[in-house]
């Protein structure tokens, strides 16, 4: 049997802008998990979600190709992430075999509500980690990224795939991602081979190690958001109004300054001027909501970041807002039992995650 963990994500810095080409972000992956295994199988196979039920759902296949005997099923990334790595492995000369495929999560709450800490990014991910283990295809990280990345997006249409870098690699991203519809154009007719070989234009991926004296909290408000529905929403505000464009392409502007200052306080071990950054980019966010009428920060989530500010911390919204996660950057002296019990008594509940690093790098 082979089991491959991949961890979950939170955004730092560089929300929206980072749906941009080119444009950065900073993203840590958390040391909560989507734990797949994959067993070898004779003359059928199956996929198996705690998140969707525990009953397996059988599959087969028909001139090669899988085949679900499911209609309806949950299971779109995981398919989209077992198609593509298949058809690679097929260019690879592999003969495909079947096997049992089990997914189990720890990225939502003893009810099933997501935390936001990027489920379908990380079962994308820990499905191709598995086939390519499954199949000795030799992938390295950058590789199964981009496989994952393809899968992501056959299934979700946008996004920046923050999330599937930070699964891949773990630990501190300094993150931009590629040029999508350059990607999408050469997956009508290169190789899926070729196309995972080449470079692809404005991605970027650089690890970044973190300052010692520097402590990363995280409140959870239990409202659950989609990433998808809020970029769309900024997506289609900028359209409709030529004003909005303007006050977009500014933000775009600000946000990559922002984040650059901020991977060099990472550089130079410099948390005031982390904390500074976080501060700004906050405020970046909230003049992006006001310009196109999306709600990033919830009162919820003004509230957490509020609380924090106060206790000496620097806080802003993770991800797309509009529930989920916040985070704090505070120094580490910095005393968190105060925070906390405001936090509990705000019903923000403190997430006891840590940035997770693969032992001797990703593999």
């Amino acid at each position: 049997m082979i089991e491959v963990s991949t961890p979950g994500k939170l955004y730092i810095a560089g929300e929206y802008a980072v749906v941009e080409p080119g444009h950065l972000a900073i993203i840590a992956a958390v040391d909560q998990f989507i734990n797949v295994t994959i067993e070898s199988a004779t003359e059928n196979g199956s996929i198996q979600s705690q998140q969707y039920s525990d009953l397996p759902i059988r599959w087969t296949r028909r001139e090669g190709e899988l085949v679900l005997d499911h209609r309806e099923n949950p299971f779109h990334y995981i398919l989209a992430a077992i198609r593509l790595t298949e058809r690679y492995a097929k260019e690879q000369g592999t003969l495909l075999s079947f096997y049992h495929l089990k997914v189990t999560s720890e990225l939502d709450n003893s009810s099933g509500r997501k935390y936001g800490l990027g489920s379908s990014g990380a079962v994308t991910v820990g499905t191709v980690k598995a086939l390519n283990l499954f199949y000795d295809l030799q992938m390295d990280p950058l590789m199964q990224f981009k496989i994952a990345a393809l899968a992501h997006l056959a299934v979700q249409g946008n996004g920046s795939c923050g999330d599937i870098a930070a699964s891949c690699f773990g630990g501190w991203l300094a993150f931009s991602t590629f040029d999508h519809q350059w990607v999408k154009k050469r997956q009508e007719t290169w190789k899926i081979s070729d196309l995972l070989k080449s470079d692809w234009p404005k991605l970027s991926i650089q690890p970044l190690q973190s300052p010692k004296n520097m402590r990363l909290l995280i409140g959870w408000t239990g409202s659950p958001a989609s990433t998808s529905d809020l970029v769309d929403q900024v997506n289609q505000s900028k359209e409709d109004k030529d004003d909005i464009q303007k006050n977009y392409e500014q933000f775009l502007t600000d946000s990559h300054h922002c984040v650059e200052d901020l991977m060099d306080g990472f550089v130079k071990d410099d948390v005031t001027k982390i904390k500074k950054m976080i501060r700004k980019n906050r405020t970046l966010l909230q003049n992006l909501a006001k310009a196109t009428n999306v709600v990033i920060e919830t009162p919820a989530l003004k509230q957490l970041c509020d609380l924090a500010e106060n206790c000496d911390g620097a806080a802003k919204s993770s991800g797309a807002g509009g529930g989920d996660c916040g985070i704090v950057i505070a120094d580490q002296k910095t005393g968190i039992l105060p925070l906390m019990s405001k936090w509990e008594k705000a019903d923000i509940i403190p997430l006891p995650l840590h940035v997770y690093h693969y032992r001797g790098g990703p593999k």
